[in-house]
């Protein structure tokens, strides 16, 4: 039996899960230790019945991506010491503190030197790399979209209005219904092909805003490896 991903709306966010159909009398809901969630429902159960069952059961598929979350790999709090690793594009750089006259941030090798009047105010450090983050994210994001947007059959009918980046705590991304396109600034940190695919996604939802069976058969013909991207990102940026 072949299964298919859909996502069902709770609360402020959605769950994701995996639908498979067999020949069998009840619905069955399992939460894997990687905190995807699988569905299998009888052949003829309708689409409405297993998201009224998935909404139900909601609270209880929440508490068990919480706990195996506890042991899923976590990018440790950073701490904006010298010798420290920061990610950019998807690449670790060691950070390098220099006290100079001014402030700097750049890359050189593989590191981020940051210059500093005050190397031991790690707020300052951490200030300086946020400010490089942002002014790089634009530009960087920008390229992206065009590269992702030619992945469409009519590129200008899926092209956002409006673009803002901004940190976000719970997404990477989100399209509003009037096409304004919003980029979490810690999306810079990921790789190209993650980037891609969050690009990708929100795009997909100029023409489809739900989660339904639909956005899933575009987002499949528009980028095929999309959950190996995904899987990426996760892992990475946890």
């Amino acid at each position: 039996m072949t299964s298919e991903t859909r996502s069902v709306s709770y609360g402020q966010g959605e769950i994701e899960y995996s639908l498979t159909r067999r020949p069998r009398a009840t619905l069955e809901i399992g939460v894997e230790p990687d905190a995807s969630v699988s569905v299998v429902a009888p052949l003829d159960a309708t689409d409405d019945a297993i998201e009224a069952v998935l909404r139900k059961r909601a609270a209880w598929v929440r508490k068990q991506q919480r706990y195996f979350a506890q042991f899923l790999p976590r990018t440790p709090e950073r701490q904006f010491l010298p010798g420290e690793t920061h990610l950019y594009l998807g690449r670790q750089y060691r950070l390098r503190v220099v006290e100079g006259p001014s402030k700097r941030t750049r890359l050189l090798g593989g590191y981020f030197v940051v210059e500093t009047p005050s190397p031991q105010a790690r707020e300052d450090i951490r200030a300086q790399m946020d400010s490089w983050y942002r002014a790089h994210a634009r530009p960087k994001f920008e390229e992206r979209l065009e590269a992702s947007l030619l992945r469409f059959p009519d590129p200008q009918g899926f092209r956002p209005r409006h673009i803002e980046i901004k940190s976000m705590r719970q997404r990477w991304a989100s399209m509003s219904p009037r096409g304004r396109l919003t980029l979490n600034i810690r999306l810079i940190r990921a790789s190209t092909d993650a980037i891609d695919y969050v690009l990708t996604h929100e795009l997909c939802h100029i023409e489809h805003p739900h989660h339904g069976r639909a956005f899933f058969e575009q987002l499949d013909q528009v980028m095929p490896d999309w959950r190996v991207k995904k899987a990426k990102l996760e892992s990475a940026l946890a």
